[in-house]
C-alpha cells in the first residue's frame, strides 16, 4: 500500500463528501435537517462499503452500513446514467434503513458508460403520514401505523422524475412540500457526488481511483485491528435495560464481548425479544454498526487519523438473533428505535471497561428525547409539524476527562435548534434551557449534567410529541468506583395543575401550558475523592455543584466566604483513593429490579421467548413474567426455559 496515495485519496474523498453534505443542508427545508442536520450522504463502492463519508456534518453513526441488500433489489444491468432509487423500509434493505422516517436514496455513478461507484443518501423526513404528527410515536406496535412504506424502486429513470412516486410520497405527509424540498437537497449533493467522482476519475485515472478505495478501506481496516489488538483476550458480559411501556419489566439488553487477537465479535443472544412497541430495529442478520458503535466510536478516538468507512468493520462481527428487539421481525414498529440503539450502545461500553485494564468510560444520560410539535396554521389551515430540539442529556465521566454537560457524546452530531428558530416556526416559546445544578454522577471524572428544557404553548391544542426518553427510573451507571447520575423527569404546569407526569409520549398543550423536560445526567468516573480539588472549585464557581456536596462528597472544602479559595488544610484530610478496579455502581432501582429478576433469569426468558414463533411470542411473553413474578421472591432462571415452553404451547393457534 503506497501511504502517499492512500492519503491523497483519503483526503480527497472526505472532501468531496464533505462538500455534498453541506450542499444538502444548506438547500434543505425542514429544521431537522439544516438545523439540526440528521441526514447524510457518502460514497460506496460495487460492493456496497462506504469508503468516502463525512467527518464534521450530518449522522456520523452510519459508516459501516452496507447499500447492498438495497442494491440487490435491483438488477445492476438495468440500472441507467441518471437513475435514483428510493426506499424507507427497513425489511427490504437489510438494516440499510433503520425506521421507516429516513428515505434512503441511491445514484448509481457511471464512467464513460461503465459503473464507477453509488452516490447515497439518506434523511430523516419529518413526517411521512401514519397515526400521529411527526410519525413516530413510542406507543406503536406495528409498521403500519407510522406512515408510507416504499419497497426500492426507481424516483428517476435516466433523468427524468417519476412523477407518480412523488406525487405517492407528497400526497401521504402532512408537510409534503417540505418533505420533498429535503429530498431534492439530496438529489443534488448526489448529483454533485457523481460529479465529482468522475472528476476524480478521469484526473487520476480509473485503476489509481479504484486502487485507491482498496487503500483507503485497507487502512482503516488496519488501524482498527491495530487498536483492538490491544485489548485484553477474552469474554465479556454486561447488561442493560430500557424501561419500556410495562411498569413493573424492564427490557434487557445483553452484550457478550469476545477479543481475540485482532478480531472482535460481539453477541446479543439471550436479550429480550422484540417488543410491542415502536423500539425494535431490524439489522439484517449482519454485522451492523448500531451493533458495534461504542466500538468504532473507541477506535476512532484512539486513533484519530483512522478513515472513517466501511473498512473499520473488517475485523468485527456481530449477531442479533432474528426476533430479538436489535434484528426484529416484520411488521415490527421500530420508530423509536434510537433509544435501543443508545441501550446496545451502553452494554458494549460495560463490555469494553472489562477489557481495557484502565476502563474507558461511564453510562451516559442513555435518550434521545426527539421533541416534535404539530399545530394548525392560523392563516392557511393546513397541518404544521416541526422538530423542536434533540433532547439528549449528560454524558459519562470518562477515563481521562469529565463527561460533557447537556449532551450525550454517542449522538454529539446532533446539533440544538436555536431558540429564535423555534420560537419563530412555531408556536413555542422556549421559557429556559439551560443546565441543572447538582444533578451529575460524582466521581474523579465526573458525569455531565442534566439539562433542562421549558415549553410554553402560545396557542390551543398544539400536539408535543417526544420519542426516546429513558432513564427514568433506572439512572445511568457509575464506573470504578464513581456514583451514578440522576433519572429524568416530566413536569406538566396547567392553569389549574402543577405534576409530574413521567416519560411524555404524545401530549396536547393549550396556550399557557408549560412542559418541563429535565434530563437524565452522565454517571461518574472514579473514586470522588480523588478528583483533583480545583476541578471541584470550578464546578462550585461554575454553579453546578453545592459547596456542601464539594465537602461531603469530595472532601473538598471551600473558604467561608470565599468560592475562589480552596481550603488547603481541610482538603489535606481528604480519604485514600481506592484500587481501580473495574466495578460498577448501578443505583438503587436496578439493584432492586435485579434482586427480583437476575440478570441469568433475564436472559433464559429472552432466549426462550425469541425462539418462539413471531406470533406466540407476546402472550407467552406476559404469561411466563406473571407466572415467575410472585411477591418480589428472586425469579429461578432454570425455571424459565419450561414455563415460557408451556404457555407457547397454550397460546398457539
Amino acid at each position: 500500500m503506497d501511504p502517499v496515495l492512500t492519503e491523497i485519496m483519503k483526503n480527497r474523498f472526505t472532501a468531496m463528501a464533505e462538500e455534498a453534505a453541506t450542499v444538502a443542508y444548506r438547500t434543505a427545508h425542514t429544521t431537522f435537517v439544516k438545523q439540526t442536520q440528521d441526514f447524510q450522504v457518502a460514497l460506496a463502492t460495487l460492493a456496497g462499503e462506504f469508503f468516502a463519508y463525512p467527518v464534521m456534518t450530518g449522522v456520523t453513526s452510519g459508516s459501516g452500513q452496507s447499500i447492498r441488500p438495497f442494491l440487490d433489489e435491483f438488477d445492476r444491468e438495468s440500472l441507467r446514467p441518471g437513475d435514483v432509487l428510493i426506499s424507507n423500509d427497513p425489511f427490504r434493505t437489510g438494516g440499510l434503513v433503520t425506521h421507516m422516517m429516513d428515505i434512503h436514496l441511491v445514484r448509481p455513478v457511471f464512467l464513460d458508460g461503465e459503473l464507477l461507484c453509488f452516490a447515497w443518501s439518506f434523511v430523516h423526513a419529518s413526517d411521512i403520514g401514519g397515526a400521529v404528527p411527526g410519525s413516530i410515536s413510542p406507543d406503536f406496535t406495528e409498521s403500519f401505523q407510522e406512515g408510507l412504506r416504499l419497497r426500492p424502486m426507481k424516483i428517476v429513470r435516466a433523468g427524468e422524475l417519476n412523477q407518480d412516486v412523488v406525487d405517492i410520497l407528497r400526497d401521504n405527509s402532512r408537510i409534503g412540500d417540505a418533505v420533498w424540498g429535503d429530498l431534492e437537497a439530496l438529489m443534488a449533493a448526489m448529483r454533485l457526488l457523481d460529479a465529482r467522482a468522475v472528476e476524480l476519475a478521469r484526473k487520476v485515472g480509473l485503476a489509481t481511483f479504484r486502487q485507491g478505495i482498496e487503500n483507503v478501506l485497507s487502512y482503516a481496516e488496519q488501524k482498527a485491528r491495530s487498536v483492538i489488538g490491544r485489548l485484553k483476550d477474552g469474554d465479556y458480559h454486561f447488561t442493560d435495560y430500557l424501561e419500556g411501556n410495562d411498569v413493573d419489566h424492564a427490557i434487557h439488553i445483553h452484550c457478550k464481548l469476545t477479543i481475540s487477537g485482532e478480531e472482535a465479535s460481539i453477541d446479543y443472544s439471550g436479550s429480550s425479544a422484540q417488543v410491542h412497541a415502536a423500539m425494535n430495529f431490524y439489522t439484517g442478520s449482519r454485522t451492523h454498526p448500531f451493533l458495534c458503535l461504542a466500538l468504532t466510536n473507541y477506535i476512532q478516538t484512539v486513533e484519530p487519523l483512522t478513515p472513517v468507512n466501511g473498512g473499520l468493520l473488517r475485523p468485527v462481527t456481530a449477531f442479533a438473533p432474528l426476533g430479538s428487539l436489535m434484528n426484529a421481525e416484520f411488521p415490527a414498529a421500530s420508530g423509536n428505535r434510537w433509544v435501543a440503539v443508545m441501550r446496545v450502545y451502553d452494554a458494549l461500553i460495560g463490555c469494553l471497561n472489562q477489557a481495557i485494564p484502565e476502563g474507558i468510560a461511564a453510562c451516559g444520560a442513555g435518550q434521545a428525547g426527539i421533541i416534535s410539535a404539530a399545530w394548525i396554521d392560523p392563516i392557511t389551515g393546513r397541518s404544521r409539524v416541526a422538530v423542536v430540539e434533540p433532547f439528549s442529556g449528560g454524558s459519562g465521566g470518562r477515563v481521562r476527562a469529565d463527561g460533557v454537560d447537556g449532551t450525550d457524546t454517542m449522538i454529539g452530531y446532533l446539533k440544538s435548534t436555536p431558540v429564535e428558530h423555534v420560537e419563530i416556526e412555531t408556536p413555542l416559546i422556549v421559557r429556559r434551557h439551560e443546565l441543572v445544578a447538582d444533578t451529575f454522577g460524582h466521581g474523579r471524572h465526573r458525569g455531565g449534567a442534566s439539562i433542562l428544557i421549558e415549553l410554553e404553548s402560545r396557542a390551543d391544542d398544539v400536539k408535543l410529541t417526544v420519542r426516546g426518553l429513558d432513564r427514568y427510573r433506572f439512572q445511568p451507571w457509575g464506573a470504578f468506583g464513581g456514583e451514578p447520575g440522576q433519572t429524568g423527569s416530566a413536569v406538566l404546569t396547567t392553569a389549574d395543575t402543577s405534576e409530574e407526569i413521567g416519560r411524555v409520549k404524545i401530549l396536547t398543550l393549550q396556550k399557557g401550558d408549560v412542559l418541563r423536560l429535565t434530563s437524565p445526567s452522565g454517571g461518574g468516573f472514579g473514586n470522588p475523592l480523588e478528583r483533583d480539588p480545583t476541578l471541584v472549585l470550578k464546578d462550585v464557581c461554575d454553579g453546578l455543584l453545592s459547596v456542601r456536596d464539594a465537602a461531603d462528597i469530595y472532601g473538598v472544602v471551600i473558604a467561608a466566604g470565599d468560592v475562589d479559595v480552596v481550603e488547603a488544610e481541610a482538603t489535606r484530610t481528604r480519604g485514600q483513593p481506592k484500587d481501580r478496579q473495574w466495578s460498577v455502581t448501578l443505583g438503587d432501582a436496578r439493584d432492586r429490579y435485579e434482586s427480583v429478576w437476575p440478570v441469568e433469569a433475564s436472559l433464559a426468558l429472552g432466549r426462550a421467548t425469541t425462539n418462539l414463533p413471531a406470533g406466540m411470542r407476546r402472550a407467552a411473553l406476559t404469561a411466563s413474567r406473571r407466572d415467575l413474578t410472585r411477591d418480589g421472591v428472586p425469579v429461578d432462571a432454570a425455571q424459565v426455559a419450561d414455563v415460557v415452553k408451556h404457555h407457547g404451547r397454550v397460546t398457539a393457534p
